[in-house]
């Protein structure tokens, strides 16, 4: 049986904005965990003695400060080429040839297609024949999949492309497909990259987006790593998820229902933050806590979020200071019923509750609000603007909840 590895949005030594903001955040683990993860598929690759690696794309992070990036890549394709391992790769949006301005001689086992045209390459002793072709530019805009060649009829014929295929939303729209076309072309497996949550489509040919092998913030929460692909006597493929990452960034959400006195809230935050430990598979665990529900102690965990803050983290310590640590605590809890604003109140609370209230329910709460997000995000810097999802509802549901509770609290004194 046929076993290769299918991995992609390396992103080796992303920069990681923004980090030195986070409270008491482990940056060097951090910083060096792409470079962990990497090293985690290629030891992966030579103990498991696959036949070979397929890379999709985005290896890099962008064009390198210095050499030591490149080195690195090269230190370890050769640790797979003494393991007579060989690699097949392509360059996406954010390695394209255009942004890259260094190179390095690469092993000799290590094949990255051309960015002029799309071409094959045959491992005859494995009737398998690779095709692929690399991003030129980061703002490749045409459907390469179209101009792939011809299948090699027996054979088992992998496609390697970076691309934002159709359906996929919150990626930008590089080398766009179509299901449709992937599945027309006579291929038995197309090695995606680009979308950085793990998708598998059913049927054949097989269709796999294996995701990044690193998460690198709460967006990319969950486990993270490469596809280990089974090929039987027919060229049907198995695929199977293999945990890469080094760190994992997860959500944590504490329910506050009924809970009375700070005790209380903090021994439910202390089970959650075990639970995660426990599925954490003995990583360092990147864990942003979500407090919800109803609780009367919500006026007061709005007006002293700090102090609320500080004894959350100091549970997590307690629990695992060297396993977790806590990226944000958020507030999303309320008042319970009996406690909230009467009907026909006229009080500044009610009209507080009633803007809140009507805001939520807007399709455009910023411009009722008369923010101009075109014009703030100008303003703002990258790792700040890179915060703002404007477009997202559930976004504006939290800020606005989180407005309010502070205000009532203000307001309550």
């Amino acid at each position: 049986m046929l076993t290769f590895l299918h991995a992609a949005d390396i992103h080796l030594d992303s920069p990681l904005r923004g980090l030195d903001r986070y409270e008491g955040a482990p940056v060097e683990e951090i910083r060096i965990a792409s470079r962990r993860a990497f090293e985690n598929l290629v030891e992966y690759a030579i103990r498991e003695r696959v036949a070979f690696v397929v890379l999709a794309g985005d290896l890099y992070d962008g064009d390198w400060k210095d050499f030591d990036t490149g080195l690195f890549f090269v230190e370890q394709m050769s640790r797979l080429r003494k393991a007579d391992i060989h690699v097949f790769g392509v360059l996406g949006n954010h390695d394209a040839a255009s942004k890259i301005t260094r190179s390095l001689r690469l092993p000799a086992n290590v094949h990255i297609f051309s960015t002029s045209a799309p071409s094959t390459q045959r491992i005859e002793k494995l009737n398998v024949a690779i095709h692929g072709q690399s991003f030129a530019s980061q703002c490749t805009a045409v459907d390469l999949a179209r101009s792939y060649p011809a299948a090699v009829p027996g054979w088992f014929n992998i496609g390697v492309l970076h691309t934002s295929m159709s359906g996929r939303e919150g990626h930008g729209s590089y080398a766009p497909c179509s299901e449709a076309c992937l599945r027309e072309s006579g291929y038995d497996y197309w090695a995606l990259g680009h979308v950085h949550q793990r998708e598998v489509l059913p049927g054949r040919p097989t269709i796999a987006f294996p995701g990044n092998i690193q998460g690198r913030h709460i967006r990319e929460s969950g486990p993270k790593g490469c596809l280990r692909v089974l090929v039987d006597d027919q060229n049907k493929a198995t695929v199977e998820f293999v945990p890469l990452d080094v760190l994992r960034w997860t959500t944590a959400t504490v329910p506050l229902d009924g809970a009375e006195a700070k005790s209380e809230v903090l021994e439910r935050v202390d089970d959650a933050l075990r639970r995660v430990v426990e599925a954490s598979e003995n990583r360092l665990t990147a864990v942003r806590i979500v407090l919800t529900g109803t609780t009367p102690l919500a006026a007061d965990i709005a007006a002293n979020s700090r102090q609320w803050n500080a004894d959350v983290r100091a549970t997590a310590i307690d629990v695992d200071a060297e396993k977790l640590w806590v990226e944000k605590v958020k507030h999303e809890v309320s008042m319970p019923v009996q406690q909230s604003l009467a009907e026909g109140d006229d009080s500044p609370l009610a009209e507080v509750a009633a803007i809140v209230a009507r805001l939520t329910a807007s399709e455009n709460a910023a411009s009722e609000l008369g923010i101009d997000l075109a014009e703030l995000e100008r303003k703002l810097p990258v790792d700040i603007k890179e915060t703002i999802l404007a477009a997202d509802p559930h976004w504006w549901r939290e800020i606005l909840a989180d407005a309010e509770a502070k205000l009532l609290a203000e307001l309550k004194g």
